[in-house]
């Protein structure tokens, strides 16, 4: 079996919907598990949804509205008037989603993102499935949260792996030629929708491929394969071929987005080729990540927008030693805080982290109880990998360096 992951913006229209099964049609003889991501920007309108749930905006309704309007249309182009029994189990699905934004608020805000979110993928799912039973007769919609079990730490469920892999082996037997699915979900044992972290679906097609033992996983992507730089910030930039796990796990751990983080270990585990190709161009080969030695011919530019610098000292001027570093990780990691990079001295500890409105105020507040806290605001945090002077000295023209850590291969620098 082969897993083919589709995300948002190769599902945005119903063009990009006919496109998919273009693509399936190239791999007549393959069994293809198909997964795929909330429409457009689906998720980042439910995100908002929450917010406006959360927060008591009037316009909820208008929200939900718009986002009923953008599939509603995307399936009227797709198949035609509303007669048929797909649009009535859109209707339902739709009421649903309506039923979870009524009243207040019962749990979290993480936990209720989690329930009122993952409706992106559900409907998503449903309008591709739909049209590819219509070119495929044979094809079939799984219920992903069905299969993959986690824990409660909603947002960024973390996966029971042993249960899973039983659960998908003893529904293998029950998929089609080609079965569509959705990523970035899975469900608890009280059957509360988790997500798996943003840009999740990549990670889902990791772990259904390595509980399946698939031959390998295709991430369709609207860039050529991986590139060594985000073409929004460099004019030129150049395909990689082939990539090793341990280099692509690197990149992607720094935060280059073609690739989800959390993908590639479980692939590594099994062996599992991981393709990352162009669904505008499905001819071409794309990139190939596998374990046969492919070093990067040239450096790789990972660039994040939107950080924040963070200093953290303790009151008494003493020294940061492990206790505090102890102290200081185990607040970030109850407060579910990413830590980009960082850097210590012998009397100050710095931290670079996404800027979240939510989570920064209580991080600040928390810190400050034993703390002295500094930070900037509005810097972005700039990675190399495989660097030299010249690469540094093309991306810190005209800017303030306030932290650089360097190791042998990879440079990280916050700046201004």
């Amino acid at each position: 079996m082969k897993v083919f992951k589709f995300g948002g913006a190769s599902v945005k229209d119903a063009n990009a919907v006919r496109n998919v099964a273009r693509i399936l049609s190239l791999f007549p003889e393959d069994r293809i598990l198909v997964v795929v991501s909330a429409m457009g920007k689906t998720t980042n309108a439910l995100e908002k949804l929450t917010e406006a749930f959360f927060g008591k905006w009037e316009k909820k309704g208008e929200m939900l509205k718009e986002i009923r309007d953008f599939h509603f249309s995307i399936a009227r182009d797709l198949f035609g008037g509303e007669e048929t029994l797909f649009f009535t189990e859109l209707h339902n699905t739709f009421a649903e989603l309506e039923w979870e934004i009524e009243g207040e608020p019962e749990h979290s805000f993480d936990q209720v993102y989690d329930q009122i979110v993952s409706f992106g993928e559900v409907i998503s799912t449903r309008i591709v499935h739909a049209y590819l039973r219509q070119q495929f007769k044979d094809a079939m919609w799984w219920d992903v949260r069905d299969w993959i079990r986690t824990d409660e730490t909603w947002r960024e469920g973390k996966v029971d792996w042993e249960l899973t892999a039983e659960r998908i082996s003893s529904g293998l037997s029950g998929t089609g030629r080609i079965t569509v699915t959705q990523g970035f979900l899975g469900s608890t044992a009280e059957n509360f929708t988790t997500t798996l972290g943003r840009e999740g679906s990549d990670y889902t097609a990791a772990i259904l491929a390595w509980c399946m033992d698939a031959e390998s996983v295709t991430i369709w992507k609207d860039v050529p394969g991986v590139l060594n730089a985000d073409p929004k910030w460099f004019d030129h930039t150049v395909l990689i071929d082939r990539l090793t796990y341990q280099d692509a796990i690197e990149l992607s751990y720094y935060g280059a987005t073609v690739i989800h983080p959390k993908t590639l270990k479980p692939l590594q585990n099994k062996g599992i080729p991981l393709y990352v190709r162009s669904f505008m161009d499905p001819s071409q080969p794309g990139t190939a990540i596998s374990a046969e030695p492919a070093p990067l011919p040239i450096p790789c530019f990972i660039f994040k927008v939107n950080q924040v610098l963070i200093s953290i000292s303790p009151k008494d001027f003493s020294f940061i030693v492990e206790e505090n570093l102890r102290d200081i990780f185990d607040l970030f990691s109850r407060m579910g805080v990413h830590i980009n990079t960082m850097q210590n001295s012998a009397i100050s500890f710095s931290v670079c982290i996404q800027a979240d409105a939510r989570k920064l105020p209580d991080l600040i507040q928390a810190l400050h109880r034993k703390y002295r806290v500094l930070y900037n605001e509005n810097v972005e945090l700039v990675t190399i990998r495989y660097y030299n002077q010249e690469t540094i000295d093309r991306v810190t023209v005209g800017k303030q360096i306030l932290l650089e850590v360097k190791s042998r291969y990879t440079v990280q620098m916050v700046m201004k």
